[in-house]
């Protein structure tokens, strides 16, 4: 592999400068020695971990980063989500494995310009990386349509019983049935008390006061789900 210092001498001033973001040392060195057979690109640092990545980029100052999605310490969206927020001149270009919707959306929506899955034919990772670093945006036909689609829904609304415990969602659903503590620790073989203990619980976590309004929320979350 070429080391950054003695490959910048070879390259003129308008080459692209690359850095890459890859907890594997082969992959690295195998995208490094295929950009750097490219004349007008320049590799000026890796990383392995997300810590490491947000230490040396900005040192660095590439043109280009390429980032795995998944990175020990951290990930490649939270890496691309800083650098773009303090160095909006440097693109990023998300590589990685596995085709996920959830990472796609992330990363675009952290101001990623690309996002391309590791089986990419080597040309075509290399014309990736001039697109970016012309300030071009790169998504395949399928992933561009299903970002626009998630875009036109809006994010995921937040599950207001995300802080329940199992145990607590299970007496909420039989609160929105309209059973009583003895009758819900009848059904669940649990002490009326302990009961009466879970009820407070979840009253606590979803900032309710009766167990009136918790019944409602059941009424209300049901409807949505029809």
């Amino acid at each position: 592999m070429t080391t950054a210092g003695a490959r910048g001498a070879e390259s003129g001033p308008d080459s692209i400068r690359v850095f890459l973001v890859d907890d594997h040392e082969v992959v690295r060195r195998g995208v490094a020695a295929m950009l750097e057979s490219e004349p007008d690109m320049e590799v000026v640092g890796e990383a392995g971990t997300a810590e490491q990545a947000l230490a040396r980029i900005p040192l660095a100052a590439p043109d280009v980063a390429i980032l795995d999605v998944r990175l020990p310490g951290g990930s490649g969206v939270g890496v691309c989500r800083e650098v773009r927020s303090d160095h909006p001149a440097i693109a990023c270009l998300m590589l990685t494995s596995f085709a996920d919707d959830d990472a796609l959306y992330d990363a675009v929506m952290a101001g990623a310009a690309g996002y391309v899955l590791k089986q990419i034919h080597g040309a075509d990772l290399v014309g990736a990386v001039r697109t970016v670093a012309a300030g071009g945006s790169l998504l395949d036909p399928a992933s561009a349509g299903r970002m626009l689609d998630r875009l036109r829904e809006g994010p995921p609304e937040p599950d207001p019983l995300a802080e329940l415990s199992p145990q607590e969602r299970q007496i909420l659903d039989l609160i929105g049935e309209g059973m009583t503590n003895r009758q819900i620790g009848e059904r669940l073989y649990l002490a009326e008390k302990t009961v009466k203990n879970y009820v407070s619980s979840l009253l606590s976590k979803l900032d309710l006061k009766r167990r009136t309004q918790a019944a409602i929320l059941v009424a209300e979350l049901r409807s949505k789900r029809r």
